[in-house]
């Protein structure tokens, strides 16, 4: 069976650069619709705006703030105007920073738990009612699926990632919650967790590094740092028909790095 998501209508967030783009790329070529949304309105106008623009384009824009309940009511309505339904959930977003553990006052956790759990938690159940809703009468088959992307960082020990690693354990508990909750409702969840992918903010902080680069690679047992359109073909398997089975799982993308890495090289 193939990977094909052709005819499917999928929404990507965090889809103005990095990964997010990529799949959202990706699966446009692979004959899905696909709503772009992001924060950064300028990055989204040029990465996709002129395409969106076109007539009968599978593409369509939207930019806001998803920590705002009207901004996730919003794109739900923008897609279902743009294609009638909703099939795919991407959330895609992810924010890193550093955190002081011993700092009493850094609000680091608390801001990327809003971020990158809270967020995709928030929209995911909107857009799960939305697909159960428009599944109505449909006795059998997937009525939508949703894929998580988290990091490796969950499961490694560096103090300074201390809130981005709490955030993404909490997003993979999240995923296989909801993937046992809306099972009965004939929607698979799943998550895929990344090593370091030549994302836009690995780009800036191997920028004038050589060494972090060299330490990244030398604890990645096949020895590069992956291209955001490597992790795609995951992605696109996990939304397909392919994986009709499989629910609840946090499929790994990491050169075989969770292999190796030691505490004090820190998962990106």
């Amino acid at each position: 069976m193939s990977f094909s998501i052709a005819g499917k209508t999928a929404i990507v967030t965090g889809a103005a650069n990095g990964v997010g783009l990529a799949i959202g790329r990706q699966f446009v070529e692979a004959g899905a619709n696909v709503m772009f949304a992001d924060m950064d309105e300028a990055a989204l106008e040029r990465e996709v705006g002129p395409e969106a623009k076109e007539e009968n384009a599978p593409i369509r824009i939207f930019s806001g703030d998803l920590r705002k309940k009207l901004n996730v009511a919003n794109l739900i309505s923008a897609t279902v105007d743009a294609f009638e339904r909703i099939d795919i959930l991407v959330n895609a977003t992810r924010q890193v920073a550093l955190t002081d553990p011993l700092d009493a006052d850094d609000n680091t956790v608390m801001d990327l738990l809003e971020q990158n759990m809270l967020t995709s938690l928030r929209l995911s159940q909107a857009i799960a009612r939305r697909m159960i809703k428009q599944g109505e009468g449909q006795d059998e088959g997937s009525l939508g699926t949703i894929i998580n992307l988290s990091s490796i960082a969950a499961r490694r020990t560096h103090p300074e990632l201390l809130a981005y690693s709490v955030s993404a354990a909490a997003l993979d508990q999240m995923t296989r919650s909801l993937a046992v909750a809306l099972a009965p409702k004939r929607i698979r969840v799943n998550g895929v967790a990344f090593g370091s992918v030549m994302s836009a903010s690995l780009k800036a902080k191997l920028k004038d590094n050589d060494e972090f680069r060299k330490d990244i690679i030398a604890h990645t047992p096949l020895q590069r740092i992956a291209n955001a359109n490597e992790v795609c073909d995951a992605v696109q398997y996990l939304a397909s028909d392919a994986a009709s089975f499989v629910t609840g799982q946090i499929m790994t993308v990491d050169g075989g790095r969770t292999l190796l890495d030691p505490v004090g090289c820190a998962a990106h």
